[in-house]
């Protein structure tokens, strides 16, 4: 009996850590610079990356800081989807 509520518990944590992982991440950052490909931010892990405004007509400036998301883990989606109040 105890190997079957291993096994359950087993798999709920399997399915929790994949929801885990597949999970929309949102972060604040600063603007570092802007370019004709997009702003400038720095992601996660420290590295430079181009990104670009999910909201419409928003100018955005050098040094202001933002909330970037990154959808579903995937770093190539990573948007800029709001703005700090400054």
């Amino acid at each position: 009996m105890s190997n079957i509520a291993e096994e359950i518990l087993k798999t709920i944590k399997y399915a929790i850590d994949r929801k885990t992982i597949n999970c929309d991440r949102t972060y604040k950052t600063i603007i570092k610079r802007i370019n004709k490909k997009g702003y400038v931010i720095l992601d996660r892990a420290g590295s430079e990356r181009i990104v670009q405004c999910s909201i419409p007509g928003m100018e955005l400036r050098t040094g202001q800081t933002v909330w970037v998301k990154e959808p579903m883990g995937d770093i190539k989606g990573l948007h800029i989807c709001g703005v700090t109040k400054k």
